[in-house]
This record gives structure tokens, sequence and C-alpha cells, in this order.
């Protein structure tokens, strides 16, 4: 029987550690972008950070095109983000198949690669090649009851401790000696086996040691995570396992595992670390839970949570964020090709816009004025100004872009896609 919780490894590398250090439909009065992808060109490696050992490794390189639109530094307040346009700055290749891209908080960026590529590729605000980080642990150094060995995982999507230090990042399926075949993105409940999320020291990125330091075995085909602001639980939406599974960080256990129903994906938190809300994407419905009952009996008397339900939200809830001050959940339903505004409290859908066909992730500005989304099967990302939901750009980016971050210092957009591209969108002042 495997042990249920984190594993730290100690001294024991993690195995190989680096590998090398359709049209959008919108509203009257957008903005469409029509961006060429030009030839990338040999960009500069990050050097080291000084806080990690030298690799002794060879020297790591990644395509990159030249920044069109310079970064400036300023000590006034920054311009509201509906005032802004994106433009893009950048084009990053580096091996990737990035099924999401991830800002860290204090200057990196992560981007998971599933199991096309078996790794994860970091990036600086500069966007220079940090490190690329192999999949690959001994499940068994870590102190799980398996056969000792390789095992390979498969990185879905990643979340950040609220100082930026660690990274958590999930893995589809793991290969390995005992692992067969994965469960596929139609499984019902309980079909695949667990896998299992990693954490990842970012003090220890450009160093010969595995940043790979400690892991969590959760339930089957996890896909999105959220660390709460408060740093107390680590929440996991498991796809094929029909729950989410609350971790506590400071001792590693899993507390509760939530059912929740048909493949529960997007995870958002309340900034006051009491509610999350989680997307049940094979229904209609967000699920609202409760972050104080874990550790106590219920209202009923027992252990088993508590769920609320906001219902009818619309069809395939995929992705969602919340606005800074909790009031609203805004909703990208991958059925319908729009993304809603919501209530939080009531679950009422105030208003909507179709951004676009399959629109999967989503991310806010750091002043909640507005939302970015990739539209998957449109090939567009679409900015949405949240105060009255009409859409401001429609940028076309490569082919069948999956993940999206905002990063809060840069006020940069990143956006991933499946076909092995990265584009860096600033934010830049309209025409007068």
């Amino acid at each position: 029987m495997r042990s249920r919780g984190v594993k730290t490894l100690g001294p024991v590398l993690a195995g190989l550690y680096i590998l090398a250090a359709s049209g959008c439909v919108g509203t009257t009065g957008q903005i469409a972008v029509e961006t060429t992808f030009p030839t990338t060109t040999q960009a500069v490696t990050a050097p080291p950070p000084t806080t990690a050992p030298t690799t002794t490794g060879p020297p790591t390189t990644t395509g990159s095109t030249t920044s069109t639109v310079p970064r400036t530094t300023t000590t006034e307040p920054p311009l509201p983000t509906d005032e802004l346009l994106l433009e893009r700055i950048d084009n990053l290749t580096a091996d990737l198949a990035s099924k999401s891209v991830v800002a860290s908080g204090n200057g990196y960026f992560f981007a998971q690669n599933m199991m096309y590529r078996h790794t994860i590729t970091v990036f600086d605000r500069d966007q220079r090649l940090v490190a690329t980080i192999a999949d690959t642990v001994d499940l068994a150094a870590f102190g799980f009851d398996v056969p000792s060995g390789d095992y390979q995982g498969a990185p879905v999507e990643a979340a950040f401790s609220p100082d930026g230090r660690y990274g958590y990042v999930s893995n589809y399926q793991m290969y390995g000696p005992g692992f067969g075949p994965g469960a596929g993105d139609n499984c019902n409940r309980g079909e695949g086996q667990n896998s299992y999320v990693y954490r990842l020291d970012t003090e220890l990125l450009g160093g010969a040691a595995s940043p790979i330091d400690q892991v969590y075995e959760v339930g089957s085909v996890p896909k999105f995570l959220q660390v709460t602001p408060d740093n107390k639980y680590l929440l996991v939406s498991n796809w094929c396992s029909f729950d989410l599974s609350v971790i506590d960080l400071e001792s590693g256990i899993l507390v509760q595992s939530v059912p929740l129903g048909r493949h529960p994906r997007g995870i958002v938190v309340s900034s006051d670390s009491a509610t999350a809300y989680v997307t049940v994407m094979g229904g209609s419905d967000i699920a609202v839970i409760g972050l104080d009952q874990f550790g106590r009996a219920n209202s009923s008397g027992d252990d088993e949570p508590e769920v609320g339900w906001l219902k009818g939200i619309g069809a395939n809830p995929r992705h969602l964020v919340i606005s800074p001050d909790d009031q609203t959940l805004y909703v990208t339903l991958n059925g319908e090709g729009t993304v809603v505004k919501v209530d939080s409290t009531t679950g009422e859908v105030t208003d909507r816009v179709r951004t676009g066909v399959a629109p999967r992730s989503m991310a806010i500005a750091d002043d909640g004025l507005m939302l970015y989304v990739v539209n998957y099967e449109s090939d567009t990302m679409t900015t949405v100004r949240a105060s009255d939901f009409e859409i401001v750009q429609t940028i076309k980016t490569a082919h069948h872009p999956i993940g999206i971050t905002f990063d809060t210092e840069s006020r940069e957009v990143w956006v991933s896609a499946y076909s092995g591209v990265i584009h860096v969108y600033a934010q830049t002042e309209r025409d007068s």
C-alpha cells in the first residue's frame, strides 16, 4: 500500500535534473490584432542565481525574438490595465509543448510540457531560459512503497506558494514500474492510478541538485492546483477520481479527499483563504468549499466534507478567476464558447461574452480590470474589460493556445500554445 501525502527527498537526487540548463466572435469596437511570428533567434541563457550552486553541465539555449517594446522602470503608479493594450514583445521556443505557463511571482515562469516532452521549462522575466527540468524522480527515494528506479511524470499545471519560492506541479499520470496505461480525458470515476504532485524549490534552480524536493500522492489524473493565500493548504483537482485533494502544507498530510462529480478542474480561493471554488467540467456547476471545516466534524457530526454549489453556470465550466474584492467569479465555458461573470455569493450569472471557440484558460490583471482569455480552437487570445464585458482586443496566436498567466511585477501576459511557442505581451499605452 502506498503511503499518502508528502515525501521529502533529502540528499538523494531526484532523477535527472537539468537536461539543458478559426476567427473569434467579438463585439463592436474591439481591436483586432493579426500577429505574425518571425523566425526566432538564439537568446542568452540566464546565469544561475547567486543563492544556488553553479551547475557544471553545458550551457542551455533557447530561441527568442528580440524585444520590440522595451520595458521601462517608473516610480509613478501604474496605469489601470483597462486603459492599456497588449503588444507582443517576444516569442519563446525551447523544445516546448506547454499545457500551461505560470508566473511564480518572484521572477520565474514555469512551462509544463506534459508527456510530450517530460519536462518543465523555466524562464525569467528577461525571457531567458533558466532551466529545463526533467520530470523523472525515484519515488522510492522519496519514501513511497514502490520499487526503486526512475519514474516519469507528465507535467500539467503549476501553482506557487505566496512568496513564490515553491512551485507545485501536477502530473497527468506516471510512467514506470507498476504504472499501467493512464486513463484518458473521457474517464469514468476511479479509472487510472493515483498520480503525484512535485514541489520545486526555486532557490535550487541552476544548481547541480534537482529542485524537486518533495512529492505528494494525489488522485487519478490531477490537473489544476492552487495554494491557499495563507499557505496552509494545497488543493488539487483530480479529473478521473472526481474529487479534490486537500493537503496540509505544514505536515504534508492529505487531510481530505472531497467528492465533487465528473471531471473537476479549475480552482480559485478567496483572498482570506476561507472559501475554494472548483469548476466541475462534466456538468454546469461550481462547487463551493469552506476551507475552515477540515480537521473538525461538520454540522452533521461526521467527517464528511460539506460542499455547496453555484448551480447552472453554463456548459462545461473549465477555468475561473476571482475579482480582488472576492465578489465576482469569471468563468470560461468551454462548451459554449463564452466567458461569464458570476456573483460569488448567489451564483447569479450577471454578464457574458463570446470570446471564441473553446475558451480554455484565463488570467486576471492585478487591478482586476481586465481579463485575458485563450481560445483553443480559434487560435486567439481575447482581452475583456471586466466592468462592462466588452472585448478590447482579439490577438492571433500560434496554433492551439492553452495556457496563460499574468505577472504582477512586469504586468506582462504570457501565452503558451501546444504548437511549441510561448508568446510574451507587454502593456502599452493607447494612441491618443
